[in-house]
C-alpha cells in the first residue's frame, strides 16, 4: 500500500470515534456524478471518494448521460472533466445552470482539468463552476474539494428552500393587492412601503438604501415578434433570474410593463459596491432565456439611486424618480448597461 493510501486508512486518534461516524453518516447523504469518459478515470476517482465515506455514487461515460440522471435524481454534486468529445465540461455545466434555474435547486460543479494559465480558469468561472482539481487528482484533496462543494450546495439550497417559503407568504399576501399577479413578485405599493421603511431605518442607524430599476430592452419588439403569451414567458423567467442573483433580503418588484426595481438595504452604507449590480447584469446577459417559441437573448439598462444614510433623508418618490431618471440615462447611452 503506497503512502497516500495508508494515509487515508490510518486512523485519527485525535478525533474522538463518534465525530468520526457523524462525518461517515453526513458523507453517505451527499449524491455525486462523477462525468469522465474515460473509464480508468471514473474507476479511480470512484475509489478515492468511496475510501473517504462517500457511497451515493453514479458515474456516466458522458455529459448527456450525466443530464439524463440529472433528470431521474437531482445530485449535490458534479465532477466532470473539462476535454470530452461531444459536449465538454463547461458545456455541461451551462445545462446544469439552466436546469437548476428552471427547477428551483443548485447543483455544485466541480472540473477535472489539465488546463494551464488563468484566463481558461476565469472563463470558467465565468460560466458557472464552483471549484476545479488539476489532473490527476490528489485523493485528499478531491476529498476536500468535494466536501466543500457539497457545503456550497447545501447551503444554496437552504436559501432556495427559504426563498420557496417567502414565495408562500407573497402569495397569501396577493389578497392585500401587495404583489404583481404574473410574477409573483411585489409591486408598486408594496415597494414604495418596504422602501419608505428601510429609508427610516438607513436615516436612523446611518445605513445605507440603494434603489434600483432595470428595463428589459427592447421589449415590444418581443410583444410584436413573439406575442404576448411569450413576452409573458420572458417576463416571468427574468423575474426568476433576477431574484436568483440578488441576495435573498433583497425585495424584487415588477413595477409596471416590463420595468423592475430592487431596493436593497445596508446595514453599514461602505458595504455597497456597484459590483453587486455589475453581476446582476452579467446574469441577465449569460444565457438566452427559454421561451415556447425557443430562445430569446434579452439585455437591460440598469439605473441606481444609493442614499448613505447622511443628510436629508429623500422621499421615496424623489428616490425612484431619480432611479427612473438614471435608467433613462443607461438606455439613451446605448443600453445593456448601468447608471448611477
Amino acid at each position: 500500500m503506497d503512502p497516500v493510501d495508508k494515509a487515508m486508512n490510518k486512523p485519527d486518534s485525535s478525533q474522538p470515534r463518534t465525530r468520526k461516524k457523524t462525518i461517515m453518516a453526513t458523507h453517505k447523504d451527499v449524491s455525486i456524478i462523477i462525468v469522465d469518459d474515460m473509464q480508468f478515470s471514473r474507476v479511480v476517482v470512484q475509489a478515492a471518494l468511496k475510501k473517504a465515506g462517500y457511497s451515493n455514487i453514479r458515474v456516466a461515460e458522458s455529459a448527456e448521460v450525466a443530464l439524463t440522471m440529472l433528470d431521474e435524481q437531482p445530485a449535490d454534486v458534479v465532477l466532470a472533466d473539462w476535454v470530452m468529445p461531444g459536449m465538454d465540461g463547461l458545456e455541461l455545466t451551462e445545462k446544469i445552470r439552466q436546469r437548476d434555474e428552471e427547477k428551483g435547486f443548485y447543483t455544485a460543479v466541480i472540473l477535472f482539468t489539465a488546463q494551464e494559465g488563468i484566463e481558461p480558469l476565469v472563463e470558467a468561472f465565468n460560466r458557472g463552476i464552483d471549484d476545479y482539481i488539476s489532473k490527476p487528482p490528489n485523493p485528499h484533496e478531491l476529498a476536500a474539494r468535494v466536501n466543500a462543494a457539497a457545503r456550497i450546495a447545501s447551503l444554496q439550497n437552504d436559501l432556495l428552500e427559504t426563498s420557496h417559503q417567502l414565495e408562500d407568504t407573497i402569495k397569501q399576501l396577493e389578497e392585500m393587492a401587495l404583489t404583481d399577479p404574473l410574477t409573483g413578485v411585489a409591486n408598486r405599493r408594496l415597494t414604495t412601503k418596504q422602501l419608505e421603511m428601510h429609508l427610516l431605518d438607513a436615516s436612523a442607524r446611518r445605513g445605507g438604501v440603494c434603489f434600483v430599476m432595470l428595463d428589459i430592452d427592447h421589449f415590444k419588439q418581443i410583444n410584436d415578434t413573439y406575442g404576448h403569451d411569450v413576452g409573458d414567458e420572458v417576463l416571468v423567467s427574468f423575474t426568476r433570474r433576477l431574484r436568483r442573483t440578488v441576495r435573498p433580503t433583497d425585495l424584487v418588484a415588477r413595477m409596471g410593463g416590463e420595468e423592475f426595481g430592487v431596493i436593497m438595504h445596508y446595514t453599514r452604507a461602505e458595504n455597497y459596491k456597484i459590483s453587486s449590480l455589475t453581476r446582476v447584469l452579467t446574469s441577465i446577459n449569460s444565457r438566452p432565456f427559454k421561451t415556447s417559441a425557443g430562445d430569446i437573448p434579452i439585455t437591460a439598462s440598469i439605473g441606481v439611486y444609493f442614499y448613505d444614510g447622511t443628510g436629508d433623508m429623500p422621499s421615496v418618490l424623489k428616490m425612484i424618480k431619480a432611479a427612473d431618471e438614471k435608467l433613462y440615462e443607461a438606455k439613451n447611452n446605448g443600453r445593456n448597461q448601468i447608471a448611477s
